[in-house]
């Protein structure tokens, strides 16, 4: 199910990134040029950020950036950054962040299937450790397929 989502075209893989809004314009860019989000959708998530701080760290070394459908996701998609040196959101104890996950919804209901495969990988420390640890594409594909 979530290599519907993350495939060839929206996984990518770095070294490193200056800082958190850096990797989440990078981690964004599939998602921007298919279409399946606007600008104002990282503008929407840097803005949640300001006044939330970093709801988006959901575990040691991940994060899944997210806005609501009606700021700026055209259709459901994900993104994948993994990052050999992790980036911080904020000073939580799950960081450094090497893991993002770019979530994009398009309505309410549409993007259920890829929570619920998520969820499952997440619960999943073997499988979770192995994405941490992956510095290859193949590796981070071969995971994702049994999702």
């Amino acid at each position: 199910m979530l290599s519907r989502w993350l495939n060839d075209a929206t996984i990518q893989l770095a070294t490193s990134m200056d800082d958190w809004q850096q990797a989440l314009a990078y981690c964004a860019r599939p998602l921007l040029d298919q279409g399946v989000i606007t600008p104002g959708y990282l503008e929407a998530i840097q803005q949640q950020y300001r006044q939330l701080g970093p709801y988006f760290v959901l575990a040691p070394g991940l994060a899944m950036p997210h806005a609501r459908p009606e700021q700026g996701a055209l259709a459901t998609g994900l993104a994948l950054l993994k990052l050999e040196q992790g980036v911080t959101f904020g000073g939580v104890e799950q960081e450094p962040v090497d893991l993002i996950i770019l979530l994009a919804a398009a309505d309410r209901h549409s993007h259920i299937g890829a929570l619920a495969a998520l969820a499952e990988l997440f619960s999943s420390e073997t499988d979770l450790a192995a994405l941490h640890a992956a510095t290859r594409r193949e590796e981070i594909m071969a995971i994702i397929a049994r999702y």
